[in-house]
């Protein structure tokens, strides 16, 4: 039997090349999702230059998902760009990305994590209900957006 790998997430800059790779390979399957004109406009709101902190998760140092937080306000962040490449779903690495990001930003002294997720991305919105997020009025940008669901979580520090 072969083993799974440790998955380790570590912290890195967000112009690193293994999370720009996968970050494109997100815009792929969004686009393939959503459709590109839809996703262009979602562009701005998604750019890997807006967000305060990026990590990456490695399998036996190869880049296998990633993920990002954007300072909202002195209480809340918003979780962006959380990604697993297809061939290494359903290991857990999601959740593992998640609950990384929340421990750094509890550390910070954030209390509340925000996130978007779209209604076709059913493993995202499972992921979230499991890892104790609640579905939430749509806020900012997503106010209005039938494809977006927008989802709460407060942190105990």
């Amino acid at each position: 039997m072969q083993s799974e790998g440790t998955i380790r997430i570590i912290r890195v800059e967000k112009d690193d090349k293994d999370f720009q790779k996968l970050v494109s390979n997100l815009n792929e399957d969004l686009d393939s999702r959503y459709g590109t004109e839809y996703q262009s406009k979602m562009n701005e709101f998604n750019s890997t230059s807006i967000l305060d902190a990026v990590v990456l998760a490695y399998r036996d140092n190869i880049a296998v998902g990633c993920g990002g937080f954007k300072i909202l306000d002195e209480r809340t962040v918003e979780l962006k760009r959380i990604y697993v490449s297809p061939e290494f779903r359903g290991k857990g690495i999601a959740g593992k990305i998640v609950s990384y990001l929340e421990e750094q930003t509890a550390k910070e002294k954030f209390t509340i994590v925000v996130l978007e997720t779209g209604s076709k991305q059913t493993e995202a919105i499972n992921l979230y209900l499991k890892q104790g997020y609640s579905q939430i009025p749509n806020f900012g940008q997503y106010k209005g957006n039938a494809n977006s669901i927008c989802m709460s979580k407060e942190l105990s520090l």
